[in-house]
């Protein structure tokens, strides 16, 4: 009877087992299987969003590749954020960073700004605000083309003291009872520049500096 019992018991075991085994292979085969759809899905979506501030027109680098990560007091994020360095035939043609505008009405508005080599703005988006619907939304492209209106400004046009909102004597739309929003997102945005204008060469030498080491044999 022990016997039979034991071996019961051994084969139970070794069934559970094969059955643990087989289990942990569909979930790892499951896990990597999603990761890189997920993966896939990010990298797409990175890909579209900068597209929206950079035409790919402007650039022949891999410009996802280009990445590195950059803290500066002058874009105020929170942490470290991506910035890319795009190139054509070699040569610099423009940065893409985010910048955060902490004033907003209703908390920090998160930016997308690509800035051409020449110092103009190509492009800003925001990508991550909690603003009044209605009111403050409209720095979102689908709810107003306000945005648009940083297209081709740089540092100097309009002139600095102009970087504002017309209630404050600027250059810039504000929105019917919403002031606080577009003044918070100019205000970034001209910091933005003033960031690209102090940074902007040490990048992108640093950037060609690295394509041009030479790789190892």
């Amino acid at each position: 009877m022990l016997p039979e019992l034991s071996r019961s018991m051994l084969k139970n075991r070794a069934v559970l087992a094969a059955f643990a085994a087989v289990t942990v292979a569909v979930v790892a085969f499951t896990q990597l299987s999603t990761a890189e759809r997920i993966e896939q899905s990010i990298q797409q979506a990175r890909e579209m969003a900068l597209a929206e501030v950079l035409p790919p027109s402007l650039y022949d680098n891999a410009l996802l590749e280009s990445m590195s990560l950059v803290d500066d007091p002058l874009l105020s994020n929170p942490q470290p954020s991506p910035l890319y360095v795009a190139t054509l035939n070699g040569e610099p043609s423009a940065l893409v960073f985010n910048a955060t505008a902490p004033d907003g009405y209703s908390g920090s508005i998160r930016l997308l700004i690509a800035v051409l080599a020449n110092g103009q703005i190509s492009g800003v988006r925001v990508i991550q605000h909690k603003e009044t619907p209605g009111l403050g939304d409209k720095i979102e492209l689908a709810k107003s083309p306000w945005i648009l209106s940083f297209n081709d400004k740089s540092l100097s046009q309009p002139a600095f003291e102009r970087w504002g909102v017309k209630k404050d004597q600027g250059e810039f739309d504000q929105f019917a009872g919403a002031t606080i929003t577009p003044r918070a997102v100019v205000k970034a945005t001209q910091q933005a520049l003033v960031f690209f204008d102090q940074r902007q060469q040490d990048i992108f030498n640093t950037y060609l500096a690295q394509q041009r080491v030479p790789e190892e044999e």
